[in-house]
């Protein structure tokens, strides 16, 4: 894939922030609307994405980077949590809690899907959704657990449960076994999926634009930890992760997924979870919309560096 055709995918995704953005100052997106676009979004058209990438036919070196995937990703997420830990050390209380979540869980939903559905079609979403596997998982466990404190066996056990039920990975499931069984899918099902799935990327870029709209920037220009939180989500860690696969050699979409994933912005639940728990909530705000709007430059980047 050439450099022309990266560039005209992130793009066309500023585009359609744009058209976010938009809504948000004529008063077409309300607050109200934008969460239930979210909803959407989540629940309904971001699984049968999910589930729609699992059925197109692949041969066994995709079946086996599918289980390449899962240590890959493993691993990636284990080696942005060290290296966020040791990185933030000189970022004190809520706001070094808001970097660390902001840096190791990022914006698969939103941000992610679409660009590998741009970049690499099917295949990379294939990928991707096992990346998101570990993300749903981690988050509704270790994440929670950085704002809300230790959680006690009997609170795990219910997020774990939670995670576990969550649209996304029953999609993950029900698509590894179409694939690794070969099971037949009618094609009313398939086109309906397709049709709903197909509305994931207009909406993650609209709901983007609309957070992006909202935010008050000048209010903490001054504060360093903004920038220097920025640029390891956005260029430190991604680039250790790069160095970390050098030995496995990066020629696969797969490994291309994992590093291309780590490079994304802070997901979305770093100001929810901020939001629910009263830690620092303009400045969880700040940092998602912050990375979000930055990474289209360092995105570009990255891929343009894969390539």
């Amino acid at each position: 894939m050439g450099t022309s055709v990266v560039l005209n995918s992130i793009i066309s995704l500023f585009i359609m922030i744009m058209a976010g953005l938009y809504g948000h100052r004529r008063e077409i997106l309300s607050e109200e609307i934008n969460k239930g676009l979210i909803n959407i979004l989540i629940q309904i058209a971001l699984p049968c994405m999910v589930f729609c990438s699992f059925l197109n036919t692949y041969g066994s070196e995709v079946k086996e980077n599918v289980i390449k995937t899962v240590w890959y990703s493993l691993g990636a997420y284990i080696l942005m949590g060290a290296a966020s830990f040791l990185l933030l050390l000189p970022v004190k209380k809520d706001k070094r809690t808001i970097l660390h979540f902001a840096n190791i869980f990022v914006n698969t939903g939103y941000v992610g899907f679409p660009v590998l559905n741009s970049l690499y079609g099917s295949e990379g979403v294939v990928y991707g959704s096992i990346f998101n596997m570990f993300f749903v998982i981690f988050v509704w466990t270790y994440g929670i657990s950085l704002y809300k404190g230790d959680l006690r066996l009997r609170e795990f056990k219910c997020e774990l449960k939670n995670a576990l039920l969550n649209p996304s990975i029953i999609a993950v499931g029900a698509g590894l076994l179409v694939m690794f069984l070969n099971i037949q899918i009618p094609d009313a099902i398939i086109a309906a999926a397709r049709g709903i799935g197909n509305l994931t990327v207009p909406l993650s870029m609209m709901i983007i634009g609309f957070t992006l709209s909202k935010v008050k920037y000048k209010e903490y220009l001054r504060d360093w930890t903004v920038y220097y939180g920025v640029l390891v989500k956005l260029v430190v860690l991604p680039l250790i992760i790069y160095l970390a696969a050098l030995p496995v050699g990066i020629t696969s979409i797969a490994v291309k997924t994992v590093i291309i994933m780590s490079a994304l912005p802070a997901s979305a639940m770093t100001s929810i979870f901020a939001d629910a728990f009263d830690r620092e909530k303009e400045y969880a705000a700040l940092v998602v919309s912050a990375t979000t709007l930055l990474s289209l430059i360092t995105i570009t980047f990255f891929v343009g560096f894969l390539l």
